[in-house]
């Protein structure tokens, strides 16, 4: 799942002729049309788009002549996330001969990594609904003789797998990963562990051809790091978060390699225990970031500093995964850097850590070296059933969806949409729990790109309960500005004043007994080039000050006129 580089200036379309991939499906034979480049695996591919196009029907168009299911694609132009489908081609600026950059979830493919005890390493991708036969094909051709195809004998839980089912039967319709281990001659076996299945292939020692006669072998894995970065040395971590650090590096030890996800649009890696039975953690360095210099997905370099979401800084989304979970209170109140408790909102404990390993992007190459160590956060797995975006919200819980809603407004999250809330289940009754994931583009510096998908869910228009009212009258910006200086991350001013203010907005929303839809709407820009009303509010605060006043008295204005606009 790669993207070429951004082109700097329009392609001619003999060069894209030359890549063999013009495809006139992709065109409309229209005097207002204008022509566009989407850039996805290397290739290069040319498309008419009218400027009043939708990015919606844009997607679906590209869904249409290309396969690509229009939930799954992330459209990038200039730098910015085409986030707003309802909004216009010409809204984003795409004009004749400019490049977007199609991202795309490949959740049909699945990675397989084909280890061998001496350390020999192999990695492919397969459509889940190929057959069996064909990866044991994929398998004997890739390791170049040192499986024969006709020893093969794939086994799930003591059965036979023939050779024309399906991958994706094998793997419960799940979308994790399938993991090869070459280790003596003769089978496969197949163990299902939560969101993947492990193939263990049993064949013969392989070094370069020769046989070794050892009972087991493991690769030479010694050039790793994990450890935590602390900012502050009064800090002490909660024992679950220690518990995290620990059983990680077991299985980096251990030889268990970090699972690169396929989706999104930066570097992240799920980490496996010891056994390689589950994934323990998920790993994000800031040096892969969108738009960051070493981002495994071909994104551009940042020109400006700035990230996919305006008012974000490339570099900083660590920072910002580890706030998220430091601001998730408690309803008890800030936990202590001991506490190990449950937010509000359910954040899974996160980190920021320092890591060396082989298996993340090293474009330069790699050698056991400190400029190779990678800093980034950590973050607990949560085992799930998938997220919100693969089932419709009815049967969320109300209580679930408020939750998220008052993380959110709080935080001014710049990207909440279904993907990235889990549903997990709870309880013998399976009570359905909503985990809020992927916080890396929270407190921006400004409002702009402030996005909620619940805020169209029926569930967004029910009042907030007396429990979620006495929650969010505990909150307190002041003391969350100072408990992140203590975790070492000291706010600019714009993105303090943005803390300061939403939660302002609400507070002062759920005390007038608003809805999280009627305070999101408040937030959210109803179309791409018009302000939100919180935009509005600061713009008038803004010209009613005078020079040299103090942030206080800017704030103060900011209060006043947020309450003349809830008033109307």
């Amino acid at each position: 799942m790669s993207v070429a580089d951004v082109a700097l200036s329009p392609i001619r379309e003999e060069t894209v002729r030359s890549l063999g991939c013009f495809d006139t499906r992709l065109g409309l034979c229209s005097d207002e049309s204008i022509r566009i480049y989407l850039t996805v695996a290397g290739s290069v591919i040319p498309m008419r788009v009218l400027e009043s196009d939708s990015i919606a029907s844009v997607k679906l168009r590209i869904q249409s002549c290309k396969g690509f299911v229009a939930k799954k694609q992330t459209l990038v132009f200039g730098g910015r996330k085409l986030s707003r489908n309802d909004s216009l081609v010409k809204d984003y600026g795409v004009t004749e001969g400019n490049v977007l950059h199609l991202v795309l979830r490949l959740s049909d493919l699945l990675v397989i990594i084909v280890r061998t005890a001496c350390g020999k390493e192999f990695e492919f991708q397969i459509d889940r609904y190929r057959d069996v036969g064909y990866l044991k094909r994929r398998i004997a051709k890739k390791g170049e003789g040192f499986v024969d195809l006709d020893d093969q004998e794939l086994l799930c839980n003591g059965k036979k797998l023939d050779d024309q089912r399906l991958i994706d039967d094998v793997c419960e319709n799940t979308d994790g990963v399938i993991h090869l281990v070459v280790e003596k001659s003769a089978k496969v076996h197949a163990d299902h562990s939560e969101k993947d299945v492990e193939l263990s292939v049993i064949a013969a020692n392989w070094i370069d051809g020769i046989d070794v006669q050892t009972e087991s072998q493991k690769p030479p894995c010694r050039d790793f790091v994990l450890e935590p970065i602390f900012v502050n040395p009064n800090i002490k971590l909660p024992s679950l978060i220690c518990d995290m650090i620990k059983s990680t590096l077991d299985g980096l030890e251990s030889g268990k390699q970090p699972i690169r996800s396929s989706e999104g649009t930066g570097g992240t890696y799920f980490m496996q225990d010891e056994l390689g039975n589950k994934y323990l953690s998920v790993f994000k360095p800031i040096d892969e970031e969108p738009m960051a210099v070493n981002n495994p997905q071909g994104l551009p370099l940042s020109e400006n500093g700035e990230g996919l979401k305006r008012g974000t800084r490339v570099g900083e989304g660590a920072f910002r995964e580890v706030a998220a979970y430091i601001l998730d209170h408690p309803k008890s109140g800030p936990r202590s850097s001991l506490s190990g408790q449950v937010g509000f909102a359910g954040v899974p404990p996160t980190v920021l850590v320092q890591c060396l390993h082989r298996g993340f992007n090293h474009p330069d190459g790699y050698v056991s070296a400190q400029k190779n160590v990678k800093i980034g956060s950590l973050q607990m797995f949560v085992k799930n059933y998938g997220c919100c975006e693969d089932m419709g919200p009815r049967d969320f819980p109300v209580e679930e969806v408020h939750k998220i809603s008052v993380f959110d407004i709080r935080m001014a999250n710049a990207d909440r949409h279904a993907g990235n809330i889990l549903v997990s289940k709870e309880g013998e009754e399976g009570r359905i729990v909503l985990v809020p994931i992927d916080h890396g583009y929270c407190l921006p510096e400004n409002f702009e790109d402030c996005t909620f998908d619940w805020l169209y869910w029926p569930q967004a228009n029910q009042p907030y309960s007396p429990d979620t009212l006495e929650y969010i009258k505990s909150l307190d910006a002041e003391k969350d500005i100072a408990l992140l200086k203590f975790y070492g991350w000291d706010l600019s001013l714009e993105v303090s004043r943005t803390l300061r203010i939403s939660t302002m907005l609400l507070k002062k929303g759920a005390e007038r007994g608003l809805t999280p839809f009627a305070i999101g709407s408040i937030m959210c820009r109803e179309t791409l080039n018009k302000e939100s009303a919180i935009e509005e509010i600061v713009r008038e605060a803004r010209d009613s000050m005078l020079p040299g006043m103090s942030e206080d008295a800017f704030l103060e204005a900011v209060s006043q006129v947020m309450d003349f606009k809830l008033a109307k």
